[in-house]
């Protein structure tokens, strides 16, 4: 099970981080992606990042921005928003590849997802 946390309003330029509360044993071995969902718009990848943590991969959308970091005795995985803008306004999803051969961006590649946090920033 996956719980986000950490969503809001803010304005433009501002900050948020979000957090993944993962249950079960397979979350240490798993790769862990943050996904968004904009009215009228599809899903799409934001961010994922190994079971060690040492290699993370990002939308270029967000690339530079975006961090994502992990903490596997916590089992939870966070999402730090940086200079936020009027397009990253959408609802965010963590989601749990629970038997990775590599990290990926394809929805189809992630198990478990989360129920969704809304981020909304206004300009």
């Amino acid at each position: 099970q996956l719980v986000e946390s950490g969503g809001g309003s803010v304005q433009a330029g501002g900050s948020l981080r979000l957090s993944c509360a993962a249950s079960g044993r397979s979350f240490s071995a798993s790769v862990m992606g943050w996904f968004r969902q904009a009215p009228g718009k599809e899903r799409e990848f934001v961010a994922a990042i190994t079971w060690s943590g040492g290699f993370t991969y990002y939308a270029n959308s967000v690339k530079g921005r975006f961090t994502i970091s992990r903490d596997n005795v916590k089992n939870t995985v966070y999402l730090q928003m940086n200079s936020l803008k009027s397009e990253d306004t959408a609802v965010y999803y963590c989601a749990q590849n629970r038997m990775p051969t590599g990290v990926r961006a394809a929805i189809h590649e992630y198990d478990d997802w989360g129920q969704g946090t809304q981020v909304t920033v206004s300009s």
